[in-house]
């Protein structure tokens, strides 16, 4: 059962404890959106994919728009506001109290945002823990010549999560968490949650999610609780026995000896949380999305093939330093990240205050989306915006490092993804190896231009319809 489904069969229990609302801002000058029904405001209106939706509606409404979704109310925009709106499910375990993704900006917020930009992902300490990723690489080469060898579908997306999981878990405690075909790479994709927009479910959880939520944290936070607390008995311990860590674990374990820090154990744990659960997903469906458009676009696919082995040469793994070297790679990650962003309208926002903005009033507590995948495909921007065309930035110095504000798929200013220069390495590398010495073939029967390119929303934009293929060594 979807959720909209859920929702036209709680409409009536909805209605008995609710009252027709009267806009509390009807003397407000609100900014312009559709009529909203009583109870459930413009919800309907979402469909299955709301970012195609609100872009529709920005059509008619304009850039900055005003929606009622359920008894939230939510502005369309840009940033304007630095707090979040907190979902249901981010109370599991409390993590939103300890959580650098869902803290309101203020001292605890700025502590754990300074030791993520100055003692985490800085060039020198990611470069310091290089050898760890390059191991989960050469892992991913491994299986997927194996699958070559015995003529084995690969389902890139599960492949993908296995490898990113592996990736951030090795460099944060140099520990795999999952393993090639186990049960052990479970996705959280995630549902839209009916208590973020009537909080009077909230009691109720009618779809579990806080529970599952409850659940999943708490087994990850177990887990880091277990690592940290093993590796602080390993100090002090031997050498010989126990060899110093080069994963941020350490870095932190380090930091914390100094008498500046004073980072708790358990916001400890929830940084943990929060780098695990917001890396992992969002940097497989990158890599799944780039490799569907690839598959799809064979030119494109020798392109960046040629390159690599022009550049690294044939039967190499790709370094990260090789990153730099590759420009149409480079162009392809970026293109990926503007034609199919997986986060679709950042980590909203929220008003904490009456703002006023072109002349409208955003009311206190409204909450804030950024429509990203709107802004990747306005043709006023971009030419060709709904075509795949990783050449539009061979020539080109717009990035994602959020000081070009057309394209931000990490967002911008204070609240900017903290693990985006991993995350930059994660995906460039990721697709390398992929492509790099395989060629790829379809399943039986299926063409490059038949290829399903329908989405999912969740917490991450994702395929409805797992790509698999079979890798063929190269050449």
């Amino acid at each position: 059962m979807d959720f909209l489904t859920l929702l036209l069969l709680l409409f009536p229990l909805i209605w008995a404890f609710s009252h027709v609302l009267v806009a509390k801002f009807r003397h407000t000058k609100l900014p312009p959106g559709p009529f909203p029904l009583p109870i459930i405001g413009n919800f309907l209106l979402l469909g299955r994919n709301p970012h195609r939706s609100i872009a529709k509606l920005s059509k008619t409404y304009g850039p900055l728009m005003y929606l009622k979704l359920g008894t939230v109310q939510t502005i369309k925009h840009d940033q304007i506001c630095s707090d979040r709106t907190v979902p249901h499910t981010a109370h599991a375990a409390n993590h939103h109290k300890s959580s650098l993704a869902w803290l309101p900006v203020g001292n605890k917020w700025r502590k754990l945002r300074r030791i993520c930009k100055e003692h985490m992902f800085t060039v020198h300490k990611l470069q310091s823990s290089e050898g760890l990723r390059k191991k989960k690489l050469q892992q991913l080469h491994d299986y997927l010549h194996e699958c070559c060898s015995n003529r084995r579908v690969v389902d890139i997306g599960e492949v993908a999560f296995v490898t990113s999981l592996n990736l951030i878990s090795t460099t944060l405690f140099s520990i795999d968490f999952a393993h090639f075909g186990s049960n052990s790479a479970q996705e959280m994709k995630g549902t839209p949650n009916l208590a973020d927009y009537f909080p009077i479910l909230k009691r109720i959880d009618p779809q579990g999610l806080k529970r599952e939520s409850e659940d999943y944290a708490g087994k990850l936070l177990t887990t880091f609780d277990q690592i940290t607390s093993e590796r602080l008995r390993s100090i002090g311990v031997s050498s010989s026995d126990f060899p110093r860590k080069n994963d941020l674990l350490q870095v932190l374990l380090d930091l914390n000896q100094e008498r500046d820090s004073d980072l708790s154990r358990d916001e400890l744990k929830h940084l943990f949380l929060v780098l695990i659960v917001g890396g992992a997903d969002t940097s497989t469906d990158t890599v799944e999305w780039a490799m569907t458009e690839l598959l799809s676009n064979p030119e494109i696919m020798s392109k960046a093939r040629n390159e690599l082995r022009t550049v690294i040469g044939e039967n190499k793994q790709v370094e990260e330093s090789d990153i730099s070297k590759l420009p149409y790679l480079r162009a392809v990650v970026k293109e990926t990240f503007r034609f199919h962003p997986v986060v679709l309208f950042l980590i909203p926002h929220k008003a904490n205050a009456n703002v006023e903005m072109n002349g409208y009033i955003i009311p206190k507590d409204a909450q804030i989306l950024v429509n990203i995948w709107a802004m990747g495909r306005d043709s006023s921007i971009w030419s060709n915006a709904d075509m795949f065309e990783p050449e539009r930035f061979l020539d080109s110095k717009i990035d994602y490092k959020g000081h070009d504000f057309e394209f931000i798929p990490f967002g911008s200013g204070r609240r900017i993804c903290p693990g985006m220069p991993l995350a930059h390495i994660m995906v460039h590398l990721m697709v390398a190896s992929f492509i790099h010495n395989f060629k790829w073939k379809l399943e039986p029967g299926m063409k490059s231009e038949e290829l399903d390119l329908s989405e999912m929303f969740g917490l991450s934009l994702h395929k409805a319809v797992p790509l698999k293929a079979f890798p063929v060594k190269w050449p």
